[in-house]
């Protein structure tokens, strides 16, 4: 079983043989399977590219998650990718190191925030679905993540769940709500994922993350001209939309985590 190598082992960012190209990666869906780890053999491949150009992941869920699913015991995730981008970039490591970040509620404000999550736990008491778990709001760092079934539901839950969601349009519905009774509050609501979407401010979506490539080109010199975006739910409203359509980035819509190893090979003769 090939293991991922430590950052060490990397040319640095301005010695990269594809210097100016980075792959910037979805990670439900796209690198693991839904809530799932990652396998040895995604590991091996992002390793081989990442001796090519330098590579990153956005995901709205935070690092504790992404390391779970990411991560090895022995390698924390931030060691895995040059650019870590955890809640859409608002948590954000450049090389293992910690970039500035930024707060819901502080944008927000406590009193707004409040009235919100309110509202979205008197909504979710009236849904009627097959079965409901527990965490229904989670607060994050650069959000909110709202699940009508509770992100404490089991892999067999969150499948049942996301059926009869399809059905019944539960989220559709709940965000229309959210917009109605909130219109002044310049926020977005994006789905993703089996079980919940995300509620955050206008512009903190994944496309956030991208200041963050660039200013390399003050720290390093590098300058990213070709910024490879690959991620699942690419279909608008889907929480991976903003980045795919924004003119800085090259989309690639994928299918699963075994796609996303296809494209790879194929774009970069790996």
């Amino acid at each position: 079983m090939a293991h991922a190598e430590a950052a060490s082992v990397y040319p640095p960012l301005e010695a990269r043989p594809i210097k100016n190209t980075i792959c910037l990666f979805d990670v439900d869906g796209t690198l693991t399977p839904a809530r799932g780890a990652v396998t040895p053999e995604m590991l091996q491949l992002l390793s081989a590219l990442r001796h090519k150009c330098a590579i990153g992941f956005v995901g709205g869920s935070n690092l504790i998650k992404q390391q779970e699913q990411l991560g090895t015991p022995s390698i924390p995730v931030t060691g895995l990718f040059d650019f870590c981008f955890a809640e859409n970039g608002l948590t954000a490591y450049r090389l293992g190191q910690l970039l500035p970040s930024q707060n819901f509620i502080g944008y927000l404000g406590q009193e707004r925030y409040k009235q919100m999550v309110n509202f979205c736990l008197r909504y979710i008491a009236d849904i009627d679905c097959p079965v409901k778990t527990g965490t229904f709001v989670e607060f994050r760092n650069g959000m909110i993540n709202v699940s009508p079934v509770g992100r404490n539901a089991s892999v067999q839950e969150r499948k049942d769940y996301e059926k009869y969601d399809l059905e019944h349009n539960i989220r559709v519905k709940f965000i229309e709500a959210l917009k109605k009774n909130f219109p002044d509050f310049g926020l977005t609501y994006s789905i993703g994922g089996q079980i919940s979407f995300d509620v955050f401010p206008t512009g903190w979506d994944k496309t956030y993350c991208l200041q963050h490539l660039e200013a390399e080109k003050s720290l390093s010199g590098v300058e990213y001209k070709d910024i490879h975006f690959f991620g699942d739910k690419t279909f608008k409203g889907g929480n991976d939309w903003e980045i795919f359509e924004d003119s800085r980035t090259i989309g690639h819509s994928v299918k699963n985590p075994e796609d996303t190893m296809e494209q790879l090979r194929k774009l970069f003769g790996l």
